[in-house]
């Protein structure tokens, strides 16, 4: 707009310029009192106003109107119908915001729209070079660098402007990098994240302010995003940078799949060692952990160990086993359980697991080659958690109930004991394992068991009556658990 009025030899006065760089798309000339029908939003509309000859409080709503039609601007024609730009008008484009110049008598309708769509030729022009100078820069970034922080600086600075990559918690993992990192306001782009996530891949935001716009879009080519891109672009957004934005947005998205891809066979390699470390194999274990990138070599296991068993939803043991490996420590999922190999100290990560809403136990702290022990003695943990106590150790069970029994013969006699009632029906003993091994899911019970759940719902009362027990008491759970790990195999 601002160029269009500076071009001497058409004589343009400007009246009121508020958004003086508001892009111009075409010029359109019309007398009519309502030609809205006719545009379609950037038109720089050039009038006479022959019908408005008479009007005051009519220009009200006729500005009103080409705002709401998004209107770049009105250009009124003085000398014919109106001598000079009617006060009333001037009033209205200034309450509204809207750009107003006068047309001078000797310049012709014809000569405004020339020069314009001229202008405009060339600025679509420009926007392709531009477009296309920004494809070859960030795809050669894409290409000579494996971070994607190299990237994400040259988007900022292609747009003059800042950028950042965050998480699904809208924390910046790369960035925000440019000259215009103040005006990326983080707290913003959390609050849209948070708005939009749930939307998946096709989901993307975008606001203004005085100094700037922000555009968001997610990263990744799966279902859920793995992160969002976030841009400050000064003034009003261009195509060009529009482009860039979604080239940068794809290349990104291809270089986190291939991230993915690794990863995913990183975690094939770290699930067979903690296999083989829960088979007592540390050898073997330190050979596979030798391929991966997350342990380097395998000799970086702890001497001494204590094995964590953590449940959750598949969401939660997702989200936790990405926050163990963030802090490079060998876990992985099995069986729906989240399993991680921590030092013999184990400092605060029990509890970060249950901030991400999973119920953990920690086993008992032993040498590397007995990891095995400190698995089993996990699960016991794991099997007194509750929700007023998501987090339970071995070290805090080992002096109650009948796990101080365990390592002697008593342990045994205990569980054959306890166990007596059922020892006849394999069936309640097999109902009564799977019970336990599903945190008391009857739903994932019934399940795995292939029966209906009001099945697995009267067999487990069946058993309580028998035992004279109640599982809702956690300790119970534990006596049980501990009791079908101890008992005799029958002959």
């Amino acid at each position: 707009m601002g160029d269009l009025l500076a071009v001497p030899e058409l004589a343009l006065a400007p009246v009121h310029l508020s958004p003086a760089g508001a892009e111009v798309r075409w010029v359109a000339t019309s007398e009519l009192v309502d030609p809205t029908p006719y545009l379609e939003g950037g038109e720089v509309l050039l009038t006479t106003g022959l019908e408005t000859a008479e009007w005051a409080e009519e220009w009200q709503e006729y500005v009103e109107r080409l705002v709401g039609a998004g209107v770049a601007a009105l250009g009124l024609g003085v000398g014919l119908t109106h001598e000079r730009t009617p006060e009333s008008l001037r009033q209205s484009c200034e309450d509204l915001g809207f750009n107003l110049f006068e047309v001078p008598r000797r310049t012709t309708f014809v000569a405004v729209s020339r020069t314009a769509a001229s202008m405009i030729e060339t600025a679509r022009g420009n926007v392709a070079r531009r477009a296309l100078d920004a494809q070859r820069i960030l795809t050669r970034a894409a290409l000579e660098v494996a971070d994607e922080a190299t990237l994400v600086r040259r988007l900022a600075s292609l747009v003059d402007g800042a950028a950042t990559i965050v998480t699904r918690d809208g924390e910046p993992i790369d960035g925000p990098f440019g000259s215009r990192t103040d005006d990326l306001v983080l707290d913003d782009v959390r609050s849209a994240v948070e708005r939009i996530q749930a939307q998946g891949l096709r989901a993307a935001a975008s606001s203004s302010s005085v100094t700037g716009s922000t555009i968001i879009r997610p990263l990744g080519v799966r279902s859920r995003p793995e992160a969002w891109l976030a841009v400050f672009v000064p003034g009003l957004s261009s195509d060009a940078d529009r482009l860039a934005i979604a080239t940068a947005g794809s290349l990104l998205s291809l270089s986190l799949e291939r991230r993915h891809e690794r990863r995913a066979t990183d975690r094939q390699l770290r699930s067979r060692a903690v296999e083989l470390l829960l088979a007592d194999d540390v050898r073997t274990a330190r050979i596979v952990l030798e391929a991966t990138a997350l342990t380097g070599a395998g000799a970086k296991l702890p001497t001494e160990v204590r094995m964590i068993r953590a449940r959750g939803t598949r969401e939660q043991t997702e989200d936790a086993l990405a926050l163990l490996e963030d802090q490079h420590i060998l876990a992985t999922i099995l069986d729906g359980e989240l399993i991680a190999v921590l030092r013999a100290r184990v400092d605060d990560i029990p509890h970060q697991l249950a901030n991400v809403g999973l119920q953990v136990g920690v086993g008992r702290a032993m040498p590397l080659p007995q990891s095995s022990i400190s698995y089993d003695t996990a699960g016991h943990a794991l099997a007194a958690t509750g929700r007023t106590a998501p987090v339970r150790t071995w070290d805090d069970l080992i002096d109650t109930g009948v796990i101080g029994l365990l390592g002697t013969e008593q342990a045994a006699a205990f569980a054959n004991s306890y166990l007596a009632p059922l020892a006849a029906d394999p069936i309640l003993l097999e109902t009564l394992a799977t019970f336990l091994r599903h945190h008391g899911s009857r739903g994932d019970t019934a399940t795995e068991l292939g029966v209906h759940r009001n099945t697995v719902r009267n067999r487990i009362t069946h058993i309580e009556t028998l035992l004279t027990t109640s599982f809702e008491d956690p300790q119970s759970r534990v006596n049980a658990w501990v009791a079908l790990q101890s008992r005799t195999p029958s002959k």
